[in-house]
């Protein structure tokens, strides 16, 4: 042991959750000096960054020193003293569950579900990160607690609305996160930042304690800095949650990780460029596929004729913003703390529609559901960019088509996983998509952890050191 080198704090940092697990297995470091490196980095970077927007370095520290007493008496979590970062709109004992508003400042009673795992398996909560207003966007350019910039280009965005947890992973503020992923919320700053996110299978991990944007769509997400975490993450914190309607009871387990990938059927699309995707996203997805010829085995181009991108990302925005009117009455009402006028118009747009527009949105879930099971007859995985474009500067306008790639999987209620698969000639990452039928979350990973090492396009980490 001691002719090893000693662990750095930027070694600690630039770690994976499974190299950190090893690591205080084998006593080369412990839970207090994570905590102290996470900390030190936050008050240094975060001011920067304004990845998060709650944070409590007693109460860090507290649980870190709780872990350390855990390895000591041989009884320890899954996760233990692992610092992990939730968004804002998670429920924490506590803590304010603000979800991106002004005025939600009365501290929540319980843990969400997802919270209470991670506290179960020994993982160091760090803090609340930021997030676009009610979940509503895809820039993480709050009015209320300012915008979160991408680590790899301060002013360029992080994408949304999950940025701040992203933003903390690639930044080594937290050597994990959750957030949420209705139409791309996790996958898309995942891709910007380039970090691992998985959206798993609709109701794999419970929602309960979640602030909902739409109950139909909302999926926990996980962001990491590999696919082997992610695959620890999905096994700590999925299961049935009897309080949580839209929770999944399996009768039997996910599909075991059992792809042969050299004789998968691959399905990609006809032309990125009709979707909007921008020509150097386009040849950068290229490359990596013919990089992954082996990986992907037989690859085939599928018929999205009759599927209209645009249009069915919209009908999912219609309910997110039909659900939002009742689940933000109090906040769209609130004078004392105003809600931002691009967010009210954001609602007021739902407000005009009728039931009819409603149950008109409702069917594409349908639709997709018929998609997917008509898509994942004739492929195994659907192979596709995460976004149609890289990160854009701050405080210009969002690209409309951001959610187009992300939105399918959403709609489907499919497990998608986003890895790095380059960067831009501007040095910014961007990330490659893969889709599969519900329940092929755990096949996805094995798939994904395969592609990952192919195309080896980690970028550096921590972004900044």
């Amino acid at each position: 042991m001691s002719s090893l080198p000693p662990i750095t704090d930027l070694d600690l940092r630039r770690a994976t959750v499974c190299q950190l697990l090893h690591w205080m297995a084998i006593g080369r470091t412990h839970p207090q000096a994570l905590a102290e490196a996470t900390q030190e980095a936050i008050e240094r970077i975060n001011p920067q960054l304004n990845a998060y927007v709650g944070l409590s370095p007693g109460l860090l520290q507290e649980q870190a020193r709780t872990a350390e007493h855990r390895r000591r008496d041989g009884v320890i979590g899954r996760l233990d003293g692992i610092p992990v970062a939730v968004k804002d709109n998670f429920d924490i004992a506590g803590w304010p569950t603000r979800a991106g508003l002004p005025g939600r400042q009365r501290p929540a009673t319980d843990d969400a579900h997802v919270v209470a795992r991670l506290r179960a398996s020994g993982a160091v909560l760090v803090g609340k990160t930021n997030m676009d207003e009610g979940a509503l966007g895809a820039a993480t350019d709050n009015p209320h607690y300012g915008p979160t910039h991408n680590p790899w280009k301060c002013g360029y965005t992080a994408g949304g609305s999950s940025g701040g947890s992203a933003v903390a992973v690639a930044a080594g503020l937290a050597a994990a996160a959750v957030g949420s992923d209705s139409l791309g919320s996790i996958r898309i700053p995942a891709s910007y930042c380039g970090v691992y996110a998985l959206k798993p299978t609709h109701g794999e991990i419970s929602a309960r304690g979640l602030v909902p944007a739409a109950r139909r769509l909302d999926a926990v997400g996980l962001i990491a800095r590999s696919v082997a975490d992610l695959t620890v993450l999905l096994q700590v914190l999925a299961g049935y949650d009897a309080d949580d309607a839209r929770s999944r009871r399996r009768r039997v387990a996910l599909a075991l990780p059992d792809w042969e990938p050299g004789k998968l059927r691959s399905g990609l699309l006809p032309d990125l460029a009709a979707l909007g995707v921008e020509p150097e996203v386009a040849a950068l997805f290229e490359s990596a596929v013919a990089r992954l010829a082996h990986a992907l085995g037989e690859r085939r181009t599928v018929d999205f004729a009759d599927w209209d991108f645009a249009r069915t990302r919209r009908a999912g925005l219609l309910l997110m913003e039909a659900e939002m009117l009742g689940s933000f009455a109090a906040d769209l009402a609130d004078t004392a703390h105003p809600v931002s006028p691009r967010f009210r118009e954001l609602l007021r747009y739902a407000e005009h529609k009728s039931a009819a527009d409603y149950a008109k949105a409702d069917r594409v879930l349908d639709a997709a559901t018929l998609k997917m099971r008509r898509l994942f007859s004739q492929i195994d995985v659907l192979v596709l960019p995460t976004t149609p474009q890289g990160a854009f500067p701050l405080g210009g306008l969002a690209p409309d088509n951001q959610a187009d790639l992300t939105s399918f999987a959403s709609l489907a209620g499919c497990p998608a996983v986003s890895i790095p698969m380059g960067t831009l000639s501007n040095g910014l990452p961007v990330g490659l998509q893969l889709v599969g039928g519900r329940g092929s979350d755990l096949r996805l990973l094995e798939l994904a952890a395969v592609c990952s090492a192919t195309l080896d396009a980690d970028p550096v980490y921590p972004a900044i050191a």
